[in-house]
């Protein structure tokens, strides 16, 4: 029987959508499942967040929840979790992809947009050297590289110390402007310059798939301060933003609450089964771009594949710095993000990519727990103290992690976390010498505020799939297609052959562009 699509993309985040677009320009007909069934989200504050919190009857609807929201999940790892305008983000991922972690934070998304919806929006470009192993074409990544940064809107561009490390300013709009405290760091760095490169430390401005300028429809950020609770003015991307784009063209097709339990071949083509119900369609080609978690699963259980499998992270940790000669400042609204960044050498094999944030769109409830003190008492200090003080975070190369992705006997996938030895010593290292650095700059690293996350708390999981020039079972080619599994291609991170410590979602949106582009030419060669 004849496929109905020419390809399947399941999965609707930055990789599926990235994949469909070299697809639907050529003419192709593609179908894009995910499994949001109903969006439930609140709507974005439309006032800026200071204001909001002074004025706003209604906040406790999206500070808190109608459903209490916020507090059910004060354990969470991550503001972002805590969001009640992101709930539905995270709702239901691991029990509905049978994924189950011991020693691991697992965390994904059925919603359409996938994590994009809520993410921390920071952007880099990896060197050839990071694929060597996977015998890629770096040109042709280079060429979806810009593609995607022109498409989504990267903001940045600045002749700084980090502009070599991202390599993105050829391809961005000027960096968003820094609030009062990010502008005296920065200031402070410039002055003692000379002073950081033997401490193996660089310092530039954060690229942020955030607009400052309009883009396509999309607003500038105006720096409300909203970006944690979801952003009025479209200006933070979000692979949600796409899918008006894709169906302007004939050929695609999008289908909600479809969540894919299984696929198979049949008579050449791929068929995808509905675990909620009997609907199933096929192509000639299959895209996974579920996640690193859910396309892993997927991926065994047609192998039938029983070994365990390496699962990559970054170790990470966070930190609050405090500005004493900015005591008493004013809260003041600004971008929410990451507006400072720094690369730091630890060691000749191992270097930490961090950033820095305000802390005015931030609930005091996300510092009160991590004072050493009684909560009466940390409200009391953190009330005088906050404004003045930054939030930062540090991450790892991924192969300092130690994780392992297995699938059971019962169709679920296991996941055990774990790092490398060396982890307490290096995380060590990075907070004294970060502890060294910032006092140069004006800032004390908080006593007892470095903490370490456990395995996963990053949410940047990759290479349980990796492309390999010569892939065995449970590796894909150069271009994500599965060994094994003729016609099947990974288009997420589980096809990354390496995860460095710079943010991955532009080099996942990139890579699935470009395999999306060889699809192509191979569909119209057959």
């Amino acid at each position: 029987m004849k496929p109905e699509f020419d390809v399947i993309i399941v999965g609707s985040g930055p990789a599926g959508t990235s994949a469909a677009y070299p697809l639907v320009k050529a003419g192709l007909k593609v179908l894009m499942v995910d499994a949001q069934s109903d969006p439930g989200s609140l709507a974005a504050p439309q006032r800026p967040f200071l204001v909001s919190r002074a004025n706003d009857e209604q906040q406790w609807k999206w500070m808190i929840g109608e459903n209490f929201h916020a507090l059910n999940q004060l354990d969470a790892v991550s503001p972002k979790l805590k969001t009640p305008t992101h709930a539905h983000v995270f709702q239901g991922f691991s029990a509905s992809n049978r994924i189950e972690s011991e020693n691991f934070i697992g965390i994904g998304s059925l919603a359409t947009g996938g994590l994009s919806n809520a993410w921390g929006c920071g952007v880099a470009r990896l060197p050839a050297s990071d694929f060597s192993e996977a015998s890629i074409d770096y040109v042709e990544l280079e060429k979806s590289y810009e593609t995607v940064s022109r498409r989504i809107g990267i903001s940045g561009q600045a002749s700084d110390d980090l502009s070599g490390y991202f390599g993105l300013d050829d391809w961005s709009q000027p960096p968003l402007p820094l609030d009062r405290l990010h502008q005296r760091m920065l200031d402070n760095y410039n002055r003692h310059r000379k002073a950081f490169p033997g401490l193996g430390f660089r310092l530039g401005r954060s690229r942020v798939a955030a607009l400052s300028e309009p883009l396509d429809g999309r607003q500038a950020c105006d720096l409300s301060g909203n970006c944690l609770w979801k952003c009025q003015n479209q200006a933070l991307y979000s692979a949600s933003l796409e899918l008006p784009k894709l169906k302007q063209y004939p050929g695609f097709h999008h289908v909600q609450n479809f969540l894919v339990g299984d696929f198979l071949q049949q008579g050449g083509s791929w068929t995808v089964t509905d675990v909620r119900s009997t609907r199933r369609f096929s192509s000639k080609r299959l895209l996974l771009a579920a996640g690193t978690l859910a396309t892993t699963r997927l991926v065994l259980k047609q192998l039938n594949h029983s070994a365990p499998l390496p699962l990559l992270s970054s170790p990470t940790a966070a930190f609050l710095l405090w500005l004493p000669r900015l005591l008493g400042s004013p809260r003041a609204p600004g971008f929410g993000l990451g507006q400072l960044s720094f690369a730091l050498e630890l060691n000749a094999t191992a270097t930490a990519f961090g950033s820095t944030f305000s802390t005015t769109g931030l609930p005091m409830t996300e510092f009160v727990s991590r004072v050493p003190m009684s909560k009466r008492s940390s409200i009391e200090l953190l009330k005088n103290l906050l404004s003045s003080c930054l939030v930062g975070n540090i991450f790892l190369p991924g192969n300092l992690s130690s994780n392992t992705a297995v699938l059971r006997p019962d169709g679920f996938l296991k996941i055990s976390g774990g790092v490398q030895p060396e982890i307490p010593a290096l995380m060590e290292a990075a907070e004294s010498t970060l502890r060294r650095i910032y006092w140069k700059m004006g800032a004390i690293l908080m006593p007892m505020s470095f903490t370490v996350g456990k395995p996963g708390a990053d949410i940047h999981y990759a290479g349980t799939l990796p492309m390999r020039s010569k892939p065995r079972v449970g590796q894909t080619d150069s271009f994500g297609e599965v060994e094994g599994l003729c016609g099947v291609h990974v288009v997420d991170a589980a096809c990354l052959p390496t995860l460095t410590e710079k943010s991955h979602t532009l080099t996942i949106m990139a890579n699935a562009d470009r395999i999306g582009r060889s699809v192509v030419t191979q569909l119209q060669q057959a």
